[in-house]
């Protein structure tokens, strides 16, 4: 009997100890959206990389506690092709067929906007970008829609300012974009900081896909432009803007108050990048961004958009949240979220919403930002600048 009592003891203990297991692997699918294809595939590649470091950052550590159950985070990751249909295709999916209820990205506005009315009438709670004010001004008034990034509105006076102090003889601007919801934001908001910063301002679009900018970029060349911004273009197509603009002889200053792409512009421009200024959205060469560095470089290889730490640290907020809530109700996430202020997870320092004069909604994360130089195929931090909270 002693024997039997023993063996059913053992016998309870592994049926007790393999539901705990069970209990620790329950899934949580994170959606992700992103360009994995054409021209924003660097920005797509930051996106998916820097959620999937924070979800093996978390399961590393045993899974995500939330409400008596503990969670395995797991990454579906759809390419939106940097499309309003891509992302509205994707949203669909995601919410339809797999049943995400957190959804992180993309970049694209009109992918973001495309997006809205399926996460917005599902109360998937949204973490996004796109430099469009719709993408928080808009029409659906979504209360689960957060926008993760800065965008034009946040860092282009800054960034306008002090290369109006730091070059002052500098009197023209040329900016060249997308003929897309992301570009005319672009235009709108860099154009009006320009002549606020006492610059003329010449402006041309062009269709995404185009690969060939030399008739625009020899037009901006006979206009005088003392200053060549590349606006919130894609790597793919600022890095061919810097060295098809070199090749036609423009030799003035070339920058870009726009999407951070630094490394890549370099390895499509090559020397001819050498002078480049730019926005960057993080700092390596700090002993935090050393530690992401070598994070990042022990699953992947290659160049790190600048952009990898801003979803990162998306991930890690939105984790948080669901653990102060202690529920996956996303109304409750979403109210968690917004009570994460002043909190400060070491990648960008505390937690700073804003927004509430530019868009209606204190809905915008405002992260510090940086100007940097490209010296010797490398670039160089000029300036670290932050957001005004308005």
């Amino acid at each position: 009997m002693t024997m039997i009592r023993s063996g059913m003891k053992l016998v309870l203990a592994i049926v007790f100890f393999t539901a705990s297991m069970l209990q620790a692997q329950e899934e949580l699918k994170i959606g992700g959206v992103g360009a994995l294809s054409g021209g924003g595939t660097a920005w797509g590649l930051a996106i998916q990389r820097g959620i999937q470091l924070a979800i093996d950052e978390v399961n590393a550590a045993g899974g995500l506690k939330v409400g008596g159950k503990v969670y395995k985070p797991r990454l579906v990751m759809l390419d939106d092709q940097f499309t309003a249909s891509g992302g509205r295709t994707a949203a669909e999916r995601l919410v339809n067929v797999e049943k995400v209820r957190f959804i992180i990205g993309p970049h694209a506005s009109p992918s973001v906007i495309a997006m809205l009315p399926v996460t917005t009438d599902a109360q998937v709670l949204f973490l996004s970008d796109g430099f469009a004010s719709e993408v928080l001004r808009n029409q659906f008034h979504s209360p689960y829609n957060y926008r993760m990034t800065d965008t034009t509105v946040e860092f282009g006076p800054p960034m306008i300012q002090w290369l109006h102090k730091t070059y002052p003889n500098l009197k023209k601007a040329g900016i060249i974009a997308a003929n897309d919801a992301t570009g005319q934001a672009s235009l709108q908001v860099l154009g009006a900081a320009y002549k606020a910063n006492g610059f003329e301002v010449w402006q041309e679009t062009f269709d995404r896909g185009t690969k060939e900018f030399t008739p625009l970029l020899t037009r901006m060349k006979a206009q005088g432009v003392d200053v060549f911004d590349l606006g919130s273009n894609s790597p793919g197509d600022g890095g061919l803007m810097v060295k098809q603009a070199r090749a036609v002889g423009y030799k003035n200053l070339i920058w870009q108050v726009g999407g951070p792409s630094v490394d890549e512009i370099i390895s499509v421009a090559g020397p001819l990048a050498e002078g480049f200024l730019s926005l960057d959205c993080y700092d390596f060469t700090t002993p935090e961004g050393k530690k992401f560095e070598r994070m990042y470089h022990a699953k992947w290889g290659g160049i790190i958009n600048g952009q990898t730490p801003a979803w990162y640290n998306a991930a890690r907020i939105l984790f948080e949240a669901l653990r102060h809530a202690d529920t996956t109700d996303t109304a409750k996430v979403r109210d968690a979220l917004e009570h994460l202020e002043g909190t400060d997870f070491g990648t960008y320092g505390p937690v700073v919403w804003g927004g509430k004069a530019d868009y209606g909604v204190n809905h915008q994360l405002l992260l510090p930002f940086w100007i940097v130089e490209v010296k010797g195929g490398k670039e160089i931090v000029r300036q670290k600048l932050i957001p005004v909270r308005k």
